[in-house]
């Protein structure tokens, strides 16, 4: 029985589904979900990652956890985590940059946390058994300095939508037509909680995963120090919008069309994740990718590889455009920093 077959008969047993429910399933069932049988991340796969368009991007997250371990005063140990490590590049890549950081690579605790078992088994090919593999950030040891990144986490984690009506909100949910075929439509019940005042036809997401995972990592730097780069595309700003979307072969699709083979992302609710995080007893802070990585020095780092390799200045040039243009991914993806209070990490000295 095909993911799909599942789903239909779930819904034609139980009813309409939460779009949180459709996305985890589609996402995370053990046994035809897109994570744990078919990631395809890359040019000949679904979608590209920001580490995978050029090696600037995580050799400058590299430079910022460097430069963290610093004004944390070289803890020793500390636990350098990355949530969501993809096929290894991003860390690959980090770790090449730390070198230049003397003593950081021998206090650094590396622990990766994934639930995929082909993307670990593409980690395990680049990066050895050096890391250590967790399934959540929870199975990470406390009790050290930590220092965080996550690329393109949280718009995986699943959200539910609502519909302003006439009437009032009305859940979005997954059902099914009279042919029998997934469908998008609104629940009857009435929508528990206050949301936001809006006009009619206005959709309004809200990732309780999203904010969760914002509170787990505020409560681990509030109790134990630290810091957390969480880079993602999104919202800086509270607002609407229906932002679910399935992609496969670097194309968009119907999310319903084929569960399980296409991923299915949601646009990151920062407003939330950064309040949840406060909540617990920690600070933060966003910038744009676009300024995240010209702090950092994107455009020293591709003048000197092109120095380097002349014949790869028109590459360089498209890379760099690629991830700091505005109508590229500079500013629809935002960097959002999670820190002890009153120790901003860099970049993030004047962020707000």
């Amino acid at each position: 029985m095909s993911l799909l077959e599942r789903l239909t008969a779930e819904i034609a047993s139980s009813g309409p589904m939460s779009v949180a429910r459709y996305m985890t399933a589609c996402l995370h069932d053990p046994d035809y979900g897109y994570y744990a049988t078919r990631p395809a991340l890359g040019l000949d796969g679904d979608f590209i990652t920001a580490p995978l368009v050029s090696q600037m991007f995580g050799e400058l997250l590299g430079v910022w956890a460097a430069s963290t371990w610093e004004l944390m005063g070289r803890p020793e140990p500390f636990r350098l985590v990355e949530m969501g490590p993809g096929d290894g590049t991003l860390m690959s890549d980090v770790l090449r940059a730390v070198r230049h950081a003397p003593g950081f690579l021998e206090a650094a605790d590396l622990w990766l946390v994934e639930l995929s078992e082909p993307l670990k088994a593409l980690q395990r090919e680049r990066l050895g058994e050096a890391p250590q593999w967790a399934a959540t950030l929870a199975d990470v040891p406390a009790g050290a300095p930590i220092i965080l990144i996550a690329n393109e986490l949280l718009d995986c984690l699943p959200a539910r939508q609502f519909v302003r009506t006439a009437a009032g909100w009305a859940e979005q949910v997954v059902g099914l037509d009279r042919h029998g075929a997934l469908t998008f439509a609104l629940a009857n019940t009435p929508v528990a909680g206050l949301l936001p005042d809006a006009a009619v036809g206005q959709v309004y997401e809200q990732s309780a995963a999203q904010a969760a995972l914002g509170s787990e990592i505020g409560h681990r730097i509030a109790r134990d120090s630290g810091a957390a780069l969480l880079i993602d595309y999104g919202r800086a700003n509270p607002g609407f919008g229906d932002t679910l979307q399935a992609l496969r072969l670097h194309e968009k699709v119907d999310p319903l069309a084929r569960p399980g083979e296409a991923d299915l992302t949601i646009h990151v609710d920062f407003p939330a994740v950064m309040d949840a995080a406060r909540a617990e007893g920690a600070e933060a802070a966003i910038l744009t990718q676009t300024d995240l990585l010209a702090r950092l020095g994107i455009g020293e780092r591709a003048e000197a590889l092109v120095r380097a390799r002349p014949d790869r200045s028109g590459t360089i040039g498209r890379q760099l455009t690629r991830l700091i243009g505005s109508d590229e991914m500079g500013e629809l993806f935002k960097a959002c920093a999670i820190f002890e209070p009153g120790q901003p990490p860099p970049a993030f000295e004047d962020a707000a």
